[in-house]
């Protein structure tokens, strides 16, 4: 074997394309993340960031392109095979989306009981290992969301997220709404908790913090195309002038003027 082979490919896009009647929100995402290691995607607002997650998880279907896990072909797959492959990701929400109705462990443990059918004894079991893994007591296992705070609820949904010990866990700006003592609280327990399990991780996010924090590599994503890719160490020294705008929150610079075309169109 040759020492200086690439590493194997966990999760691969290539030329995906999305629009939306004469939105071009997808224009040729080219992307793979290696087995293990965490990428976060940066990029303003409506820039496809969600888009891109959406079709990954198939919510959405490409109008061109691949996404490849493991090497193997996802778009357009049948009903039977996106269940098989679903059961290899986990999902962190923006919002937390946790079921108000229904107790910390009971939501914890929804995938495991209603997507595998697993016994809600056995399921229950799992689900207080992750409530502690995550850093709550078990006590917290009867209550409801609304009893928590949000720090604590964000703690439940990766609790939830990694449940089943996903292959590949999708972060969905994981730090909205929290402040930044509990915003860096949960970047660290992400980071911590994805290296432990060995998982290959995708995030999407505008927090900069967040992503120094929890990834491996940053890429940025720019009118519907990946702009500019690098280890987050280079996140400071990009030599890109997107990236810098971005990253240090200028108002000039060249997204500002296309900011303002947009404003304008719409």
């Amino acid at each position: 074997m040759s020492s200086d082979k690439q590493p194997e490919s966990k999760l691969e896009l290539s030329g995906v394309k999305k629009t939306f009647g004469s939105n071009k929100v997808l224009q040729g995402i080219d992307l793979a993340i290696p087995k293990g290691k965490s990428l976060v995607v940066i990029g303003g607002s409506g820039t496809g960031k969600s888009v891109m997650l959406k079709c990954v998880l198939g919510l959405i279907t490409p109008d061109e392109g691949s996404i490849k896990v493991d090497g193997k072909e996802t778009v357009s797959i049948d009903a039977k095979e996106r269940d098989k492959l679903m059961r290899k990701f986990g999902m962190l929400f923006q919002g937390g989306a946790l079921f108000d109705s229904m107790s910390i462990w009971e939501n914890v443990a929804f995938g495991l009981i209603q997507g595998r059918g697993m016994d809600r004894k056995d399921a229950k079991g799992i689900a207080l290992e992750k409530i502690k893994a995550v850093g709550l007591r078990e006590e917290v296992a009867k209550l409801y969301p609304a009893e928590l705070s949000g720090g604590m609820q964000k703690r439940v949904s990766l609790a939830r997220a990694i449940a089943a010990n996903p292959e590949i866990i999708f972060f969905d700006e994981p730090t909205t709404g929290l402040d930044p003592i509990m915003a860096d609280v949960i970047n660290e327990l992400i980071s911590s908790t994805v290296r432990q399990m060995g998982a290959t991780a995708l995030s999407i996010t505008h927090d900069m913090a967040s992503a120094r924090k929890i990834a491996d590599e940053v890429a940025m994503i720019y009118q519907g195309q990946i702009i500019w890719r690098g280890p987050v160490d280079d996140l400071d020294d990009s030599g890109n002038e997107y990236v810098e705008q971005f990253i240090h929150g200028r108002a000039e610079g060249p997204i500002t003027d296309d900011a303002k075309s947009l404003r304008h169109a719409a």
